[in-house]
C-alpha cells in the first residue's frame, strides 16, 4: 500500500467522490462549514476549542488552508466529500493515526464526517462510509477505526450500527488530558 501522505487515493462509488481537499472547494465547504443545523454533528474534540462553524468565507479559507498545510506535515488527511449528482462538496472526512498509552484508542484512526445537514441522513451516511472503510485499516496501519457520535444523532448512530460499529464505554484522552466520550468503534 502506498504512503497516503505520498498519494492520496480517491474513492468512488455511484453517488459520491472523496478526494483530497483544495482550495477550490472553498465555497462549496462554506455552505457546510456555515450550516447551523450541521454544526451539532461535528467533532471538535481535541481541537483547541474549534467548533468548525465557520460564518465568514475568510473563516472558512483559514481552516481550508490548515487542512491542506496538516496534510503536507502528515497529521492527517481530510477528503472533500463530492455529490456526483450535483458536483457539489457536502463534507468532509478527516482520517488520521492515533496511538495512545494514555487510552483505550491505542493503534486507532479517527475518523471526522462533516456533512452538511440535508445530507445527514443515513443512506447517505452509509454511501459515503462505505467508500472508506476498509481502505483506512492499510492506509492509517490500525487495528480499529473510531468515530463519534452523539446519542441524539439517529440517523448517524443507526448508520454506524449497520456498518458494525459499536459504542465504546472507554474515553479518548485529548492532549490536555481532557476526556472525550460518545465513541463508536470498529475492529479490523
Amino acid at each position: 500500500m502506498k504512503d497516503v501522505y505520498e498519494f492520496c487515493p480517491q474513492f468512488e462509488n455511484e453517488k459520491y467522490l472523496l478526494r483530497l481537499i483544495e482550495e477550490k472547494d472553498l465555497e462549496d465547504l462554506h455552505k457546510v462549514y456555515s450550516d447551523k443545523n450541521a454544526v451539532p454533528f461535528f467533532n471538535g474534540d481535541n481541537c483547541n476549542g474549534d467548533d468548525f462553524y465557520y460564518q465568514t468565507i475568510e473563516r472558512m479559507k483559514q481552516a481550508v488552508d490548515f487542512w491542506i498545510f496538516s496534510y503536507k506535515e502528515r497529521y492527517f488527511v481530510r477528503w472533500t466529500i463530492f455529490d456526483k449528482s450535483t458536483n457539489q462538496a457536502i463534507g468532509t472526512i478527516e482520517l488520521f493515526h492515533r496511538d495512545s498509552e494514555n487510552d483505550a484508542f491505542d493503534n486507532c484512526a479517527l475518523l471526522r464526517l462533516d456533512l452538511r445537514s440535508d445530507y445527514e441522513k443515513s443512506t447517505e451516511i452509509e454511501n459515503i462510509l462505505s467508500l472508506i472503510i476498509n481502505p483506512t485499516y492499510d492506509l492509517f496501519y490500525c487495528d480499529k477505526i473510531a468515530t463519534k457520535c452523539w446519542q441524539n444523532a439517529t440517523e448517524r448512530k443507526s448508520t454506524l450500527e449497520k456498518l458494525g460499529f459499536v459504542f465504546y464505554e472507554h474515553k479518548l484522552v485529548g492532549n490536555d488530558g481532557t476526556e472525550y466520550g460518545d465513541y463508536w468503534v470498529k475492529g479490523k
